[in-house]
């Protein structure tokens, strides 16, 4: 018998329960970071536009701030605690939401000029964005070796390797 109560899918065989794989997923740390991905991937976009507008005048530079978002995810996963049943839910001003499936939605907004506007009106500056893209490449490096990670020690659960 299968049971789909909404917030959970597992097969039943009598008094046993087998419990889907989403289940399992969707606990731990795993949708921490599969949001971390999710947001450096729109991080790596935005910095790319920022690259290929360089030379465009009156172009103004794209944001999506990591330490508005990390602070953000920190007070989703205090929100959710141990229920890995609640969704992760982040929330971060204009940048960063989640949409009622729970999928993260990032929104670049405009980065505000630091000091003046460069001769042809635009604020963007070559080094700053090379510093973003040095930071958003460790920050990826990092979470897709913690994912990994995650993916082994399911997969070793789920062979029975101890």
């Amino acid at each position: 018998m299968v049971v789909d109560d909404g917030t959970r899918c597992a097969v039943k065989r009598g008094t046993e329960e087998f419990v889907f794989l989403s289940n399992v997923t969707d606990g731990g740390a795993i949708p921490a970071l599969t949001k971390m991905l999710v947001f450096n991937e729109a991080r790596l976009k935005m910095i790319a536009e920022n690259v290929a507008n360089l030379q465009t005048p009156g172009y103004r530079a794209k944001q999506l701030d990591p330490k508005a978002f990390q602070q953000a995810l920190r007070e989703a996963l205090v929100t959710r605690g141990e229920d890995s049943q609640r969704p992760l839910l982040v929330k971060s001003g204009r940048e960063v939401t989640t949409d009622a499936g729970g999928n993260l939605r990032v929104t670049p907004t405009e980065k505000p000029v630091e000091n003046v506007l460069f001769h042809d009106g635009t604020n963007l500056s070559i080094e700053r964005e090379m510093a973003d893209l040095a930071e958003t490449g460790l920050t990826h490096e990092l979470v897709t070796a913690l994912f990994r990670g995650e993916m082994a020690g399911l997969r070793k659960a789920i062979r029975g390797i101890v």
